[in-house]
């Protein structure tokens, strides 16, 4: 089996972030989505990976290599415009050969993994086999309904009038049959390729379409609520870990103190992480929260919030729900109030108002 990673989306809803990073980047616990989609997929036993770009290919391709790294081969394929996930698969079709592979959107977080439904797909094989969470909304997803024996009857596209709740969640298994669907499909109306089109296409000519459900935690991070969400999540699963100077501090549950960080006359409850060559000085870091690398907190407090690299943020007594960009800095002169939900783009220089 290969795997097919999607990672050309613009992220819009992600901005300011995204004016200066691909939204596949934005990091959660200190590494990016994009990371944990890749070790997702090495837990499948699977190693060859193509990882489809648009225009952001140097910026994804600086971060990720050739993949050794992860433990995986990748190859990137440059998607010019963005014409559907289906179109995704059409421009793939030479690296897919004749292969099974398994298809993941690159901003889609299921922590817990989807090995069960590899295996599940290994063992019985269907033509194609989409991964479906129940949601309380599906009008903003592509939505399965399901019969009682698992089998997909039929797929539709955001649709206004939901006749299920099972929402797909960006993760397909497909054997080589997907591509003789996708040629046979138009275009949607919106000019793209869609890939519920050709599952589609499958379900109506007879060919088995199965659907299995993830109950596991599962996020969209197009937005920085979700990504906060996300941290969240994900730092319930870190484990005490000092590497770096504790000096004068008191660290409480969960923290990682990443090698060559300082934490100096602060307190810091977990689960929380201060990322390699950050510095924190007589401040508080509060539980949910991740510091990345290189950042400088002074007379700082902060909680569930993401600070990125080479952020800082001094004399800011209450940080709370804040995603602080890349080299960012963040002060208040005077001392300033607490600031909740506080969005600041990378390269930013922000003085908050008492």
């Amino acid at each position: 089996m290969k795997a097919l990673v999607l990672s050309g989306g613009s992220g819009t809803r992600l901005r300011p972030f995204t004016y200066s990073m691909p939204k596949q980047l934005m990091p959660v616990a200190n590494r990016p989505v994009l990371e944990h989609v890749l070790e997702n997929i090495r837990e499948l036993g699977v190693s060859e990976v193509a990882v489809v770009v648009g225009d952001r290919e140097r910026e994804i391709a600086a971060v990720l290599g050739d993949g050794a790294r992860l433990g995986l081969r990748l190859t990137y394929i440059r998607q010019e415009q963005p014409l559907g996930l289906a179109h995704c698969v059409k421009i793939a079709r030479e690296f897919l050969g004749e292969d099974d592979f398994v298809m993941y959107l690159g901003d889609s977080m299921l922590p817990q993994g989807v090995k069960e439904m590899a295996r599940e797909f290994a063992e019985h094989r269907p033509t194609a086999q989409v991964v479906v969470q129940r949601v309380a909304d599906p009008r903003a997803f592509g939505v399965a309904e399901v019969a009682p024996d698992g089998r997909v009857t039929r797929l539709v596209e955001k649709p206004e009038q939901p006749r299920s709740d099972l929402a797909l969640t960006g993760v397909y298994f497909f054997t080589p049959v997907i591509h003789q669907a996708i040629d046979k499909i138009p275009p949607s109306a919106r000019g793209e390729l869609e890939i519920t089109d050709a599952l589609q296409w499958l379900v109506s000519y007879g060919a088995t379409v199965r659907a299995r459900e993830y109950t596991g935690y599962w996020k969209d991070t197009g937005r920085a609520e979700d990504v906060l969400d996300c941290n969240r999540e994900l730092l319930r699963a870190v484990e005490r870990s000092v590497g770096g100077l504790v000096d004068d501090s008191v660290l409480t549950g969960p923290v990682v103190v990443e090698p060559g960080a300082r934490v100096v006359r602060s307190r810091i409850v977990g689960p929380a992480i201060v990322g390699a060559g950050s510095q924190v000085v007589d401040s508080h870091v509060g539980p949910y929260t991740s510091i990345g690398r290189g950042c400088r907190l002074r007379d700082t407090a902060v909680e569930d919030s993401i600070v990125l690299d080479g952020a800082s943020v001094s004399r800011v007594p209450a940080l709370r729900g804040s995603l602080i960009g890349r080299s960012a800095e963040v002060t208040s002169a005077d001392g300033g109030t607490a600031h909740h939900r506080l969005v600041v783009g990378d390269h930013t220089q922000v003085e908050v108002a008492a």
